[in-house]
């Protein structure tokens, strides 16, 4: 269900998927501009090879061999940042996102880490939803300029593992 990302090709199907449900999700929340250059600078292909080297690791979500979303963290000091959890429009709710996180508990318990952290955006209703449901705590708010004159303006979750 889990595929890590290791080739040029799974880094274009991660980029293909960034731009597909990030257009469709955050496009009514942060405008088309804003979705525009955060995925041309920290989704396209070139930008997850760099993350990628940088320490990210990220997974394709699949199911009965169709794609289904993508995973992105990075294994921090006493934690596990959860940079990305997507799934496709059509896929949601259906519990591929519980499972994600699951798999992140695992990962995250195998490395010795007690606690996984997160941003979502404040107006992400549905997601900050989703997470809560799964444990998550809201740990307040961090606003954060990205440059190109946009800020990500979020809320800073956790879950104690």
């Amino acid at each position: 269900m889990f595929t890590k990302v290791t080739t040029k090709y799974d880094r274009e199907i991660v980029a293909s998927l960034a731009r597909e449900i990030w257009t469709e999700h955050y496009a009514p929340i942060i405008g088309k501009e804003q979705v525009a250059y955060m995925l041309d600078h920290f989704q396209s292909e070139q930008a997850l090879a760099e993350q990628i080297k940088a320490g990210y690791c990220y997974f394709i979500i699949e199911d009965a061999d169709q794609v289904v979303g993508y995973v992105g963290i990075q294994l921090k000091d006493e934690e596990l940042f959860l940079s990305k959890l997507y799934v496709k429009y059509d896929k949601r709710g259906q519990g591929y996102g519980r499972k994600a996180v699951h798999y992140c508990e695992k990962i995250a318990k195998g490395k010795g880490l007690k606690k996984i952290v997160l941003t979502v955006n404040k107006h992400n209703y549905s997601s900050i939803k989703a997470y809560e449901a799964i444990g998550f705590k809201n740990c307040g708010s961090v606003i954060q300029e990205i440059g190109g004159g946009f800020v990500m303006d979020d809320y800073n979750m956790e879950k104690i593992i």
